[in-house]
């Protein structure tokens, strides 16, 4: 690849890491169209216990892509390093950012319940199992 030039893998990353700092938005919203009596936001969180349940989801599909993102987005910057790309990783990187998407639509719209949310999450956990493959292979 030349200088300069952006990989499908790192506009990926760039994207993921777009999408995880929006992923607040929805939550933020739900603890304000809800709040709280007696409880000083500013102070300490609220428990998300007094919340709808799509407000607590949200909270953790936030929380879900940061846990994902991180590593892959690491094993990313190694492979692009190494000089690994191939088409294993491009469509690794396609394949991560859809399972993204999808867990975190699936999560705080409630769709996506037992087993397909968990079988998502394992889908992000997989893909970075093979960008780790990758990176060794480099």
């Amino acid at each position: 690849m030349e200088a300069g030039t952006l990989s499908t893998e790192l506009g990926i990353v760039i994207m993921l890491s777009v999408l995880a700092a929006s992923l607040w938005i929805p939550y933020i919203v739900g603890v304000n169209i809800h709040p709280q009596e007696g409880v000083d936001d500013f102070a300490r969180p609220p428990p998300l216990t007094g919340f709808p349940d799509w407000v607590h989801r949200a909270h953790r599909a936030h929380l879900n892509l940061l846990e994902q993102l991180l590593p892959f987005a690491l094993l990313v910057l190694v492979v692009d390093r190494l000089g690994g790309y191939s088409a294993l990783t491009f469509w690794t990187a396609i394949a991560f950012f859809w399972l993204r998407v999808a867990h975190a639509l699936g999560m705080i719209s409630g769709v996506a319940r037992f087993p397909l949310r968990p079988m998502i999450f394992v889908g992000g956990w997989l893909c970075c199992l093979i960008m780790a493959y990758a990176a060794y292979a480099a």
